[in-house]
């Protein structure tokens, strides 16, 4: 029995508390909004309203007007500073909406100012009267307030107001298919050119053997060398030959990546076989062979 009746206590109390912090909510109090006309000088028109009680007509906001609301954020009817606290403006019609923090003090004292320039322009160009509200939030167990405190209606000037121009909202989804355009493979020269540069270099190959001849080039030694030396000789002039043909094929088909390995291996077979044959060349100069 006494384990029962204590039990039964847990539970009265538990039952107490868990009341007692569903009871906890946000409100306020002191609420005014006033409009002010161009100037900012006594206020054209002044309203209270209270929380879940909003204001039965609406209000104007001109062109040079200004709003301003002053109120008190309350916890359980005790003035309080919470986390969050706005002024929430919606277009019924549209559903689009924007907030503006209040500048709340730590007593709760708090107030916003705001003006046509301040709206968005999509809720300035609206047709209906915005619908206006307060929250107010904060951490805690404490429940949030929000309700609709007065409508507002934007009255704009016909005349020195900008053209509101109402852009299609970004919206998340599938796009049309992008095809993509690379830039094209580089190709060779045009066809004249080539001609044009290769003509010039077989025409220097005449003039290239008579300053042989010139210089006295002699041709005497020729089976001497490839006698001493034929794998060398016979390396060095077919390798020559086989680096022509790789740019060759550079200059018609290959990439960068085809050309560097074949090129490699033939300039280490030059650089081989050309020391081997310019080896024989030095001993057949000091023999005194020329």
């Amino acid at each position: 029995m006494r384990f029962l009746h204590q039990s039964s206590l847990l539970y009265l109390l538990l039952g107490t508390a868990s009341l007692s912090s569903a009871a906890h909510s946000w409100a306020f109090g002191d609420a005014t909004v006033t409009v002010f006309e161009k100037g900012g000088g006594a206020g054209a028109l002044k309203e209270k309203f209270s929380p879940n009680k909003p204001l039965g007509k609406q209000l104007s906001l001109g062109a040079s007007d200004s709003l301003k609301i002053v109120l008190t954020t309350q916890e359980d009817s005790k003035p309080k500073r919470p986390h969050q606290a706005f002024l929430h403006l919606q277009d019924s019609k549209s559903g689009l909406e924007t907030s503006f923090p209040f500048q709340v003090k730590d007593n709760g004292k708090g107030k916003i100012d705001l003006a046509q320039k301040d709206i968005p322009t999509q809720l300035l160009s609206s047709s209906e009267p915005l619908s206006a509200s307060i929250i107010v939030a904060s951490f805690g167990p404490s429940k949030p307030y929000e309700g609709k405190a007065f409508e507002l209606r934007i009255d704009l000037d016909p005349i020195n107001s900008p053209k509101l121009e109402k852009e299609k909202p970004l919206r998340y989804g599938n796009l049309s298919e992008i095809h993509h355009i690379f830039k094209s493979d580089p190709t060779s020269p045009p066809r004249i050119i080539t001609i044009i540069f290769t003509a010039a270099v077989v025409a220097m190959l005449p003039a290239l053997f008579i300053a042989w001849f010139s210089l006295g080039a002699n041709l005497n030694h020729l089976s001497k060398a490839i006698s001493d030396a034929p794998v060398p000789h016979a390396l060095f002039f077919l390798s020559i030959l086989a680096m022509e043909g790789i740019f060759f094929m550079y200059y018609t088909r290959w990439n960068l990546f085809q050309t560097l390995p074949g090129a490699a291996g033939i300039g280490l077979t030059t650089f081989l076989s050309g020391s081997r044959a310019l080896r024989e060349v030095q001993q057949r100069r000091l023999s005194g062979l020329r």
